[in-house]
């Protein structure tokens, strides 16, 4: 068989940094203000900043975050 044949018995070899898909939930850890969350928002915080998502739970697209005292006058409500 020549090198540069491809042979289908032959699984191809696994790439990545060895972490399983189950593993990957320690890649992306998310910080999420509970007290915002029970509202039914977004609550994702961004950590270098301390802003607050306060979009709809599950929304699609990017976060949009605003100060903590936004986040804390939502959370009041």
């Amino acid at each position: 068989m020549n090198s540069q044949e491809h042979n289908p018995s032959v699984s191809p070899a696994p790439t990545g940094g060895g972490a399983s898909p189950q593993d990957l939930s320690s890649v992306h850890v998310t910080h999420v203000r509970e007290d915002v969350a029970v509202t039914g928002r977004c609550a994702n915080v961004h950590l270098p900043t301390g802003r607050t998502c306060t979009l709809p739970m599950r929304h699609p697209g990017a976060c949009s975050f605003v100060g903590p005292e936004e986040a804390e006058s939502i959370a009041a409500h």
